[in-house]
């Protein structure tokens, strides 16, 4: 028997034992997408929250799933907003020879956190900034600073800019 993932959409219940492969879901069944916001983050391990629902942007309308590989929930931005991220390859099915590559797509670690305070303009003040909890040793040594302003320069927000200006300031970046 055949797992509704939406309308039109249907996978093989033996999928739901595959790594990463409700991450793949969450880039096929509602496109274009890719994860980012607070699921990117946590994958990072910039935030230590444990993310139960994917939250990917697409530049679709916003809208949610539910079916038995997650909850999704899409977040809807501007075609030009829809940038910086990589794709990630599923983990090879050995028993499936010459299977295709399957991919889904992941925000680069800089455009998640840029996407996050661009989509919830709440985070606009050092209580609700540090209230994100970010990892402080991953603020410092892994976040790529050039990137984030190549990618902040490029969305072009002044709200953002100043949102930005403050959480390097706490993070003493």
């Amino acid at each position: 028997m055949l797992v509704k993932l939406r309308q039109g959409w249907y996978a093989f219940p033996e999928l739901l034992q595959r790594p990463d492969f409700s991450r793949y879901v969450a880039c096929r069944i509602y496109r274009p997408s890719y994860i980012s916001l607070h699921t990117a983050l946590s994958m990072y391990g910039m935030i230590p929250e444990a993310v139960t629902s994917i939250t990917s942007i697409s530049t679709l309308k916003t809208a949610r799933f539910e079916n038995r590989f997650g909850q999704y929930s899409y977040q809807n931005v501007k075609p030009e907003l829809f940038f910086g991220y990589k794709p990630v390859e599923l983990p090879i099915n050995t028993a499936v020879i010459n299977a295709p590559k399957q991919t889904w797509l992941l925000a680069q670690p800089e455009k998640a956190l840029l996407d996050l305070l661009y989509l919830y303009p709440f985070y606009d003040n050092d209580t609700e900034l540090e209230q994100l909890r970010l990892d402080e040793a991953y603020m410092t040594e892994e976040l790529d600073i050039k990137r984030l302003f190549e990618y902040q320069r490029r969305i072009g927000c002044k709200a953002l800019d100043s949102r930005i200006k403050k959480l390097l300031r706490i993070y003493n970046l």
